[in-house]
């Protein structure tokens, strides 16, 4: 069971990344899976979240209205489009196989996001 981000980088205040989340060795369509993020000095943050049966989506406020969750199940893989970013979006961006975040899900190693000019 194996989860791997890609997508980040360097991007100027206002751009845009998109994040992939691939699964390998289960089938993501299973799961709810969760995009996480930590800035240098703070806590592991909650950003979004799709469920597995309704496909249902959900945002921190701070990033609703910039960010869209989306999931290709064919391609095993989850996508965090990331709008108008800002600053404060700078963190390592990760994605588990749930909505909670807990130690027993299964974690991808992070893809570090940088928003600055």
């Amino acid at each position: 069971v194996q989860l791997v981000e890609s997508g980040g980088g360097l991007v100027q205040p206002g751009g845009s990344l998109r994040l992939s989340c691939a699964a390998s060795g289960f089938g993501m369509d299973y799961y709810a899976i969760g995009w996480f993020r930590q800035a240098p000095g703070k806590e592991r943050e909650g950003v979004s979240c799709i469920t597995f049966v309704t496909g249902s989506t959900y945002y921190a406020d701070s990033v609703k209205g910039r960010f869209t969750i989306s999931r290709d199940n064919a391609k095993n893989t989850v996508y965090l489009q990331m709008n108008s970013l800002k600053p404060e979006d700078t963190a390592v961006y990760f994605c588990a196989t749930s909505c909670s975040g807990l130690p027993d899900d299964a974690w991808g190693q992070g893809t570090q996001v940088t928003v600055s000019s």
